[in-house]
């Protein structure tokens, strides 16, 4: 699963002990280093050959025209994709005028390092060079953490065994429009995969100013069609004994620096290049090209040395605040480490701009945003770093008025978030899979209320957080119906896709019901308590969005009568009316090279089988737990559980987390070592694209949620821990509503512990216990929950039938020329 010879275990490094000639762009997004604004891949600062030489900024894109086959009224118009900014980090290093090419080059030591305690990347290379001169390099790079807009490199350079003449070409290039002539021109990804980005053929950064002064240089673009702006200032700082000469080259889509050294033997050569980038959706380039220079000139000011002990001292306050311990298996966690420690690099310094699927690691799913933030990376945030959450938050309140514009386009009262977007708009050009995903609008409002519930921030709840439940709560009002029968009325939401994309367009999905219950109830509790608490806030929030008097008894009304489905026959919860109608495919039979299904069947096939991409009904178990039972639960998994892919790296972790609930524990765990490979062993094969973020969220989640069993329904904080059997102890931080806590699970029992704040209630297994500062509660285990062996099969459910009595087939789609082979079950 992961090649432990390029990748020895390490608890608190990911470390690289060859050059990786095969898969280098899985290579180039594990060494990546970011802090949720800027994005640096893990390229080789020779600038050569790359997947992707990606330098990503949060929020920056480009617009395009989305061309229908068939236009229909109501579809998304305006594509967006993230734009791959001008690259600095590029330092190529000469020696006899040879350059260091590790296709050709006699490297006789390499190592590089991600160290998760300094968030620096670092290289340390052995080249021999033609003429046997020893050539010891060590490069660095971080973004930092501190400095939103500040990259930090530092190349060190020293010839051992001789005298010689080193070259250092430090540059920016503009790469957005072709790669340079080291790496030909980009051309499209090879196969079909929707998942990878879109590519313009059109020229997109048109330049605005570039110029040098003494060792900086500076570039600056406007976007051609969404008119946004990027400046990038590059700046200097050598330190050598060693005789050195500058010189310098712009133009509109390259700078360079050029030092030549005369090397002496073992004499060092010290490069550092500070690189700021600032953009914008309305400023001037000459402004941004200003606030670039200002950044750089604090830089220098504070001393280079300074930045990198700041990185430091942020990240152990990361640490402190966010750190899973697994004890006893540093593989474990040495990878879990690596997944939060790409939370802290897509969201840390996000600062009101979304958290995107990839972060900022590369360009893959377009650089947009989903519902995957709100559902598997806000939990983190709330629990770890609660004003990182705020600012994602922040991001849908910014969104609200294209919101409003998409409902009214749908007729729809309220607000209806996009499925997927960069500035707001809907950017899904597949409506079935994408805008008929209304569940986002839920998914958005329960995010709200774990934020509030675990951090208690009424405020921002007064003051901006009242629109989002309100608009959302219209929305389903006026999306579902009303239906009479037997003497009974329920509510009905029909034509919508639930998180599994392959089934689409369905009535009473069972995950958007249960969400919209919660996201009715929650805006109608909402308005209750501002009306009762703040008389002032609710006058203006009633004056502001136009409240009725009867809109929250509405709304209320409507989520009692939520219709929710079952299946007497087979005792669970349908996914949706008519999923139990459809044929079941076959997984177990299904070809390894025909998957993922995506990939090989078109979507009308996928759509008539029961057969789920990702975890759809598990996943409404999860989140609103508190309203199943444990045999419904337990109905559920069982029944779903073989008829899920797993083709999205966003269901495993929920499969963990039920799997250990309801008692398979040893599935639970296979789930949770998928989740944590993900992108460490490229188990989607799409690693090179970037980041899984949401599934690196959900590792914590499925840690902290499904090991540690830490609920928080009605926003009372309980644990049911489930650990695993070779586990000697899982510990983790929390805060909760400003009290700082450690949890500690070993077999015999459960210790909780406030560091810092007031005392905390919570209940393990329904028992009520208190800790506070200096009196900790240790709470005895006599169990880690019931035990199932195995995993559920499909062959489980043999002579099942529907409640109509009809019996229930599974197959493989076959082509016509070949007979199918039909199975009961």
């Amino acid at each position: 699963m992961f090649d432990r010879d390029l990748f020895p275990v390490d608890p608190w490094r990911l470390i690289e002990t060859r050059y990786p000639a095969e898969k280098s762009g899985v290579a180039e997004t594990l060494f990546t280093v970011g802090n949720g604004y800027l994005g640096l891949r893990g390229n080789h600062i020779e600038g050569r050959a790359a997947h992707e030489h990606g330098t990503f900024i949060n929020g920056f894109h480009e617009t395009w025209p989305i061309r229908h086959a068939e236009q229909a009224f109501g579809f998304a118009e305006v594509g967006q994709t993230i734009v791959n900014a001008p690259d600095a980090k590029v330092m190529r290093v000469y020696v006899d005028d040879e350059p260091l090419s590790f296709d050709e080059a006699d490297v006789r030591e390499y190592s590089r390092v991600l160290d998760f305690r300094t968030g620096v990347l670092s290289r340390d290379v052995l080249w021999v060079t033609p003429s046997g001169k020893r050539v010891r390099m060590r490069d660095e790079r971080f973004v930092s953490f501190s400095e939103r807009h500040l990259a930090v490199l530092r190349l060190e350079i020293t010839v051992e065994n001789a005298d010689a003449p080193v070259t250092i070409s430090s540059q920016i290039i503009n790469r957005q429009d072709g790669e340079d002539v080291y790496g030909g021109a980009p051309g499209p990804a090879a196969g079909f995969d929707p998942r990878r980005t879109e590519r313009i053929a059109e020229r997109v950064l048109q330049p605005v100013e570039y110029w040098q002064s003494d060792l900086r240089s500076a570039l600056s673009f406007r976007t051609t069609e969404s008119g946004m702006t990027l400046a990038v200032v590059a700046d200097h700082v050598m330190v050598t004994d060693n005789d050195y000469s500058a010189r310098r080259l712009v133009e509109p889509d390259i700078a360079k620096n050029v030092f030549r050294v005369q090397a002496k033997a073992g004499v060092p050569i010290q490069l550092t290049k500070l690189v700021s980038y600032h953009s914008s959706r309305g400023a001037p380039a000459r402004e941004l090209v200003d606030r670039a220079r200002r950044s750089l000139d604090r830089v220098l000011v504070e001393g280079v040395d300074a930045q990198f002990e700041a990185q430091i001292d942020w990240l152990e306050a990361f640490w402190e605040r966010s750190d899973v311990r697994i004890v006893g298996h540093d593989d474990l966690q040495q990878a879990t480490r690596w997944c939060l420690l790409q939370l802290a690099q897509a969201a840390a310094r996000a600062d009101g701009a979304g958290v995107s699927a990839k972060g900022v690691s590369g360009s893959g799913y377009s650089g947009h945003y989903f519902w995957d933030t709100e559902i598997y990376v806000l939990p983190f945030l709330s629990y770890t770093s609660p004003l990182w959450a705020r600012n994602a938050l922040r991001a849908r309140v910014l969104m609200l008025p294209a919101a409003r514009r998409r409902a009214a386009m749908l007729n729809e009262a309220g607000a209806l978030f996009p499925w997927r977007t960069i500035n707001g708009e809907e950017a899904s050009a597949y409506y079935a899979a994408g805008t008929a995903q209304y569940h986002i609008n839920a998914d958005v409002s329960f995010a709200l209320g774990k934020y509030v519930r675990a951090t208690g921030d009424e405020e921002f709840m007064r003051r901006e957080g009242v629109d989002i439940a309100v608009e959302t709560a219209r929305m389903w009002a006026t999306l579902g119906f009303w239906r009479a029968g037997g003497g009974v009325e329920t509510f009905h939401i029909h034509g919508v896709t639930g998180p599994d994309e392959y089934t689409t367009v369905v009535n009473d999905n069972l995950f958007t019901n249960v969400m919209a219950r919660y996201n009715l109830r929650f805006a109608a509790r909402v308005v209750t308590e501002l009306q009762e608490e703040c008389p002032e806030d609710y006058a203006a929030m009633v004056e502001r969005l136009s409240l009725g008097e009867d809109e929250a008894d509405g709304w209320e009304r409507a989520a009692e009568a939520m219709y929710i489905p079952f299946s007497p026959a087979l005792g669970i919860h349908p996914q949706d009316a008519l999923f139990l109608e459809r044929e079941v495919w076959d997984l177990e039979s299904t070809p390894p090279e025909k998957r993922p299904l995506l990939l090989h069947y078109h979507p009308l096939v996928i759509y008539r089988f029961q057969v789920l991409k990702q975890a759809d009904v598990v996943l409404a178990l999860f989140l609103q737990g508190n309203h199943f039972t444990e045999a419904e639960k337990l109905a559920d998994f069982e029944y779903y559980d073989p008829l899920t892919t797993g083709d999205s790296t966003l269901s495993a972790v929920v499969q963990s987390i039920l799997a250990a609930e309801v008692g398979y524990q040893d599935l639970a765990r296979t789930y949770f070592e998928e989740s944590l490979f993900v992108d460490l062993g490229d188990l989607h094969h799409n690693a090179a694209d970037g980041v899984h973020v949401a599934s690196a969220g959900g590792v914590w989640t499925a840690l902290v949620s499904g090991f540690g069993g830490m609920r928080d329904h009605r926003g009372e904080l309980s644990f049911d821990p489930r650990l695993p059997a070779d586990w000697p102890e899982l510990a983790f931080p929390l805060q909760w509503r400003g009290s700082q806590l450690t949890v500690s699970i070993t077999r015999e029992q459960i210790r909780v512990e406030v560091i810092e704040g007031d005392a905390v209630a919570f209940t393990v297994r329904g028992v009520a216990h208190t800790a506070a500062v200096g009196a900790p509660a240790e709470v005895p285990l006599s169990h880690q929950g019931p035990l199932i062996p195995g995993r559920p099969r499909i062959a489980d459910f043999a002579d099942a039938r529907r409640d109509d009595g009809t019996l229930m087939s599974a197959s493989v789609p076959v082509t016509t020329t070949s007979l199918p082979i039909l199975g009961e079950f």
